[in-house]
C-alpha cells in the first residue's frame, strides 16, 4: 500500500531522512488518506530530537514555541507544518496536559499515547503502514475505540470525550462498546476543560452527519455542559402537531437542517423553554405559549456560557425567537419580520421553519410546507421589486429631516420609524417628496412625542 503525500511534507520527510533520521506522516492525515479524504494538515514525527529538528531545517523559518513538548513548525512556501519528536507523556493532573513529555525513539510507544486508534497510525513510503493499535482495521469495521485502557485515556485528556463523539458523528462510525462505557463513566471531566474547547468540538459535532444520533445516545454527555436540556429528555408534547418529545424533537430538526453551526445550534435550542412554558387542557392536550421568549433567554444563558462570538449569539437568538411565526401570506408581515432579521436571517429562517415542520408530526405537515414555500416567493418577490422593509430602503434620511429642520435625534428617528411603518403598512409611498410632505406635519404638529420616539 502507498499513500500519496503532497510534496511539502514530503519535503520534510525527505530531509529529516537525508540527515540519517526516521520520520513518518501520523494521526489524523493518515486516517483520512486511508478513507479516501483530502486530509486538512500533515504531521509529521520522526526520532530527531527538537534540536535535531532545527538543525536540519536551518534555511527554513521555524517556529519553536511547542520546542517543550516536541513539536517544531516549519515553513513552507507559507504553509507550516509541525514536526514533533517521538515522545511520552508524563503525569496528567488537569485531565488536559501532562506535566512533563520525555522523548523516545520508539514509534510504537508515541502512538501508543495518542486517543483512539484510528489517530494511532504513520506511513512512510520505506516502510509502508505502521499500526500496531489496530487503526485500519478500525476504519473498515467503522469504529471508534481507544488505544489502550479508555479510562486512562479520558482522564489524561477529557477532551477526548467530546472529540470521540464528533468523530463518529463526522464519519458516521460506531464507538466501541468499552470506550462507550468510559466515555460516559467519564463525562464529569468536562468540567474541568475550558468552554472554548468543548464549543469547537461541539460545532463540529452538530455538523457531522450523523449529529441527531449521537445527540441521542450520549444526551447526558452532553448535558454536562448545556444541563438545561436535561428538562427536555422525555417530555412528551401531547399535541396533535408533534411526535416525538421535545428533546428528540430538537435533536431531529438538528439533522434536518444544513449543516452550519449557527443553524444547528439554533435547532438544537429552539424549543428548550417548552417544559416551564407548558400548560395542560383537562382532555390531557398541552400547549406551550410563550416558549420562543424562554428558549431565546435560556438559548442566551446556554450560548454565553459556552462562549460563542456576540454577533453568533445574537443571530442565534432571533431564529429561535422567531422560528414558530406563523406567516399568513400577507406581505406586510413578512416585511414586518424582514425588517427586525434582515435577509439573511430571513434565508436561515425559512431553513429553521423547514426543519421545524419536517421533524413535527405528518398532521398538516403538506400545508405547513406549501404556506412556507409561498411566503418563500412573496419574499423574494418584495426583494426582487425592491419593496421598503428598512430604514435603508427608506426614500428619506435622517439628513433630509435635519434639512427641514428637524434637529433632535430621538425626534427624527421616531419620524423615521413612523414613517417606514406607513410605507410597509401601505398607507404612503415610498417618495421624498411625499414623505417630506408627512415628516413636516409630524414635526409640527408634534404628532412624535417623546414617548412614541423611545417605543
Amino acid at each position: 500500500m502507498k499513500l500519496s503525500i503532497p510534496q511539502k511534507p514530503n519535503t520534510i520527510l525527505n530531509t529529516l531522512r537525508e540527515n540519517g533520521y526516521d520520520a513518518y506522516v501520523v494521526g489524523g492525515c493518515v486516517r483520512d488518506t486511508l478513507l479516501g479524504l483530502t486530509p486538512h494538515d500533515w504531521d509529521i514525527c520522526t526520532d530527531a530530537t527538537p534540536a535535531e529538528i532545527k538543525k536540519c531545517f536551518s534555511d527554513f523559518n521555524l517556529y519553536d514555541a511547542g520546542e517543550k513538548h516536541g513539536t517544531i513548525s516549519v515553513v513552507i512556501d507559507g504553509e507550516v507544518l509541525e514536526v514533533t519528536t517521538f515522545r511520552v507523556d508524563g503525569e496528567y493532573r488537569d485531565n488536559r496536559h501532562p506535566e512533563s513529555v520525555s522523548f523516545t525513539g520508539s514509534l510504537t510507544d508515541d502512538l501508543g499515547r495518542r486517543d483512539f486508534t484510528v489517530n494511532a497510525m504513520a506511513y512512510s513510503d520505506e516502510k509502508g503502514l505502521i499500526d500496531p493499535y489496530g487503526g485500519r482495521e478500525d476504519l473498515r469495521r467503522k469504529v471508534i475505540r481507544c488505544v489502550g485502557n479508555p479510562d486512562k485515556r479520558f482522564n489524561e485528556d477529557a477532551l477526548r470525550i467530546m472529540r470521540a463523539l464528533r468523530f463518529a458523528a463526522t464519519y458516521g462510525f460506531a464507538i466501541e462498546r468499552y470506550t462507550a462505557f468510559s466515555l460516559r463513566r467519564n463525562a464529569e471531566l468536562l468540567n474541568n476543560i475550558a468552554v472554548e474547547r468543548i464549543n469547537a468540538e461541539l460545532c463540529r459535532l452538530i455538523c457531522g452527519r450523523d449529529a441527531e444520533k449521537l445527540l441521542d445516545a450520549y444526551r447526558d454527555v452532553i448535558a454536562v455542559f448545556i444541563p438545561e436540556l436535561r428538562e427536555c429528555f422525555d417530555f412528551q408534547q401531547h399535541n396533535k402537531h408533534h411526535c416525538y418529545d421535545v428533546y428528540r424533537h430538537m435533536i431531529h430538526s438538528v439533522g434536518r437542517i444544513a449543516p452550519d453551526p449557527l443553524l444547528r445550534m439554533s435547532m438544537l435550542l429552539h424549543d428548550i423553554g417548552k417544559p416551564r412554558s407548558c400548560s395542560e387542557e383537562t382532555d390531557g392536550t398541552r400547549h406551550f405559549r410563550g416558549h420562543q421568549q424562554i428558549s431565546a433567554d435560556i438559548g442566551r444563558d446556554i450560548l454565553r456560557r459556552l462562549k460563542f462570538p456576540n454577533a453568533f449569539i445574537d443571530d442565534s437568538l432571533l431564529l429561535i425567537l422567531y422560528h414558530d411565526v406563523r406567516f399568513n401570506g400577507s406581505k406586510r408581515q413578512i416585511k414586518r419580520v424582514l425588517q427586525k432579521l434582515g435577509e439573511q436571517n430571513m434565508r436561515r429562517l425559512f431553513q429553521v421553519q423547514r426543519a421545524d415542520i419536517l421533524s413535527q408530526s405528518e398532521f398538516q405537515r403538506a400545508k405547513k410546507l406549501t404556506i412556507l414555500e409561498d411566503t418563500i416567493r412573496l419574499f423574494e418577490e418584495i426583494l426582487r421589486r425592491k419593496e421598503c422593509f428598512s430604514l435603508k430602503q427608506l426614500a428619506v434620511n435622517g439628513r433630509d429631516l435635519i434639512a427641514i429642520g428637524v434637529t433632535d435625534g430621538r425626534q427624527i428617528g421616531g419620524i423615521l420609524n413612523k414613517l417606514l411603518n406607513e410605507v410597509i403598512d401601505g398607507r404612503l409611498e415610498n417618495d421624498k417628496t411625499v414623505l417630506l410632505n408627512i415628516a413636516k406635519r409630524y414635526y409640527y404638529s408634534g404628532a412624535v412625542t417623546e414617548k412614541s420616539t423611545s417605543e
